[in-house]
């Protein structure tokens, strides 16, 4: 009886780590499935293997979990994330032979990166009227990615990846020969889009959602690079070194750091 009552008590136990290993292994798939596309759709990389899903913010809550660091970025500015929408892509109005200059001061310091008119006049030319328009401010960085892809995506004010302008941009300079073996290298900002990785209409989704690589990525060729940073990959590192936590309904994760753009601006450099 003792045995028995033994081998009862043991195989509980087994059970009880097998149950406990399946949702360790089911967090990490669900980090690993995050990606850099605007709404619910997924895509599947060049690789084939992994997938990615978009992802939800968290917000509101300041402390941290699993025992990551600290917030290391101050209080939003006072103001509200913007609702304005738009029926089309705005008129051209830059001048495509120029370079430009984005500076967004944001809660963790200021991030600048210069834009390339010259090989996506599209993307350059609605950065810079969102910027004019105040689409970015009160902004939050919705989503960290710090597994197989190292990206800080921002751009959405509704701040749950699902948000849009109300108009899409073409795919742009997506040729760029610095985007090497599918590599988008650290420094570079790349358009979110909706493309699923098969269906050619779900190409030139972009909208206002982007992201800034804080460390090489294998990505497929898929997101329009349209900058580089110039200025504030101290404060990419610092945000990444913060963390991410994943929402358990979702499976999405979002910066520990409380990353709100308090203001975007753009001008010839």
């Amino acid at each position: 009886m003792v045995n028995k009552d033994r081998r009862r008590r043991e195989l509980a136990r087994q059970k009880y780590a097998r149950q406990q290993q399946r949702r360790v292994d089911s967090a990490q798939r669900a980090k690993r499935r995050n990606v850099l596309i605007a709404g619910v759709v997924a895509v599947a990389l060049a690789a084939g293997a992994t997938a990615y899903a978009s992802v939800k913010l968290i917000g509101g809550d300041r402390s941290t979990t699993d025992g990551a660091s600290a917030d290391p970025c101050a209080r939003p500015a006072p103001g509200a994330p913007s609702k304005k929408t738009w029926p089309k892509e705005p008129a051209m109005a830059i001048d495509a032979s120029a370079p430009y200059t984005a500076r967004l001061a944001t809660t963790c310091g200021q991030i600048t990166f210069t834009m390339d008119a010259a090989k996506a006049p599209h993307t350059v030319n609605s950065f810079a009227f969102l910027a004019g328009q105040g689409y970015f401010d009160h902004s939050r960085c919705h989503r960290l990615v710090d597994q197989n892809i190292y990206v800080l995506q921002c751009g959405d004010p509704k701040g749950t990846g699902e948000g849009t302008p109300g108009y899409t941009l073409p795919d742009e300079n997506l040729k760029d020969p610095r985007i090497k073996g599918n590599v988008y290298p650290a420094g570079t900002v790349a358009m979110a889009n909706r493309y699923d990785g098969t269906n050619p209409k779900t190409r030139n989704s972009g909208g206002s959602q982007f992201f800034l690589v804080y460390k090489d990525s294998q990505l497929p060729p898929n997101y329009t690079p349209f900058g580089r940073v110039t200025g504030g990959m101290d404060v990419l590192k610092k945000i990444a070194d913060a963390g991410s936590h994943p929402e358990p309904a979702t499976g999405n994760t979002a910066p520990n750091a409380t990353v709100v753009i308090d203001r975007a601006t753009v001008g010839k450099s």
